[in-house]
């Protein structure tokens, strides 16, 4: 067994791992669509560390307080090169709370829509976490149970 470190940029594409990887994302994202449609957001918990995650996120991204900051979301708005960097050192917080914390999930960029194509950006689940508990104690998410 060799003792060198594994380097990502020189890392096979492993092509399965990828497809397996979107599947996993696509059924969470229809897992949290269904428990929308059955519950209003306002009184749903997406983890048993919502209040945490949500004081941690307000204490370091002070803009999240606003619901219309928080309704619609650009994919620059996480990833841009300065945003990188604050997620980067923020999501370490919840290394030892948050299972799977750091897995690619997909999130609605804007929350009057459903899950499509066009309107969804692929993020950490712990980006996922924050925003969607925002969204649910702003009541952003309530209109998906309401219109069943």
């Amino acid at each position: 067994m060799s003792t060198s470190t594994f380097n990502a940029e020189e890392a096979d594409n492993f092509e399965d791992i990828e497809k397996q990887f979107a599947v996993k994302a696509v059924q969470q994202a229809e897992t949290f669509w269904n428990l929308l449609s059955k519950v209003k957001g306002s009184k749903l918990r997406l983890t048993k560390y919502d209040d945490f995650i949500y004081e941690e996120l307000i204490k370091e991204f002070p803009e999240f307080s606003d619901p219309k900051y928080v309704a619609v979301i650009s994919e620059d708005d996480l990833k841009n090169h300065k945003s990188k960097e604050k997620w980067r050192n923020f999501v370490k917080i919840f290394e030892e709370k948050i299972k799977d914390y750091n897995f690619g999930t997909l999130l609605r960029s804007d929350c009057k829509t459903e899950y499509d194509q066009h309107g969804t950006i692929f993020v950490l689940r712990i980006q996922f976490y924050c925003i969607e508990i925002c969204r649910n104690r702003y009541e952003l998410n309530d209109w998906i149970s309401e219109k069943k």
